[in-house]
Order: structure tokens, then sequence, then C-alpha cells
């Protein structure tokens, strides 16, 4: 007959007294540094598209826009709605061309702006960002140049440029009246 040997505690194997409870591990990864794939604007479909009139110009002061066709004689109701929808582009040549464009349009563009104001404004509340200031160094925080181009408008737009502005973004405040 074989004799059994006594086993000490210290030499069975060492299990967990929660062995059967579920392990809580935490939650996945939330993917806040993961990379968006952002929908592609009206702007960067007709820029890929060789649409607008505009080429990149390289000079010792920077790069800048090399228009194909004076500005003045452009279709204000056409392509600028369509820079203004540019300026959500957070990428390399589309940004520079969407904002550059705006700014030359808008300098030269005079009367033309006035009728295609109620076309912008739609452009204008989606490109309002989040309420961060990303670039306040270089004074291109896109919130902060839409209430100036708005600003613009209502000082140059004629008499009713402020309601027609009031009643497409309610929260815009007068900067004639005040």
């Amino acid at each position: 007959m074989k004799t059994l040997k006594k086993q000490r505690v210290t030499d069975l194997p060492l299990q967990p007294a929660n062995m059967n409870k579920p392990v809580n591990v935490g939650p996945p990864p939330a993917g806040a540094f993961k990379e968006r794939r952002i929908k592609p604007t009206a702007f960067r479909k007709f820029y890929e598209r060789g649409d607008f009139p505009v080429a990149m110009e390289h000079d010792a002061k920077g790069n800048r826009i090399a228009w194909k066709v004076e500005i003045e004689k452009l279709d204000y109701h056409h392509y600028l709605p369509l820079f203004f929808d540019g300026l959500c582009e957070t990428t390399h040549p589309y940004e520079f061309f969407a904002r550059q464009g705006v700014h030359d349009m808008l300098e030269h563009g005079a009367a033309k702006i006035l009728p295609v104001i109620p076309q912008l404004i739609i452009p204008i509340k989606i490109n309002s960002g989040d309420g961060i200031d990303y670039s306040q160094q270089k004074r291109e925080n896109i919130g902060d140049l839409i209430s100036e181009t708005l600003e613009v408008f209502e000082r140059f737009g004629g008499e009713d440029a402020f309601i027609n502005i009031k009643y497409m973004v309610p929260t815009y405040e007068s900067c004639v009246l005040n």
C-alpha cells in the first residue's frame, strides 16, 4: 500500500482569491490622438479638378496667389462662396489658397461682394470654429477673421447689411450701431 505524503501549504500553487471574479481592465482607448478623416470640402474638390483660376507663385516675400484672371472680372457669386467654404481646410495648399483667395477677393471685390453676402453666411457659420484659439500668434484665428469679415460686410454692405447678417447669424452684434 502506498503512503500518502502530507502536503504543506507552501507546496500548493498560489492562486488569487478573486480568480472567479471578472477583472476590470478599464475603458478602451478613446482615440483622441488618432487622425480623423475630414470630409472633403467643395473647395478641395474644385481645386483638385483645376477649376480655380489660381496658381502658387513663389517669391522672396513668400508664397502668394497668382490669379490667371483679373480678380475684378471673376464671378463672385460662384467663386467667393467656394473660397469661404475652403476656410475650414487645414492642409497645404488648400488652407493657403482659401485664406488668400478670400482676402484677395474681398480686397478687390467692391460692389460685387454685397449681393453675395447671403451665400456666404452658411460657409461662415460652418467655419466659425470650436472656440479654441489655435493660431493667436499669427493672427489667423478663423473666428476672429469671420467676425472681422462680418464687420466689413456691415460697414460697406449698405443700409440693410446689419439686418441681413443678424437674420443669418443671430449672435452677431453690430459694430456700427454700438
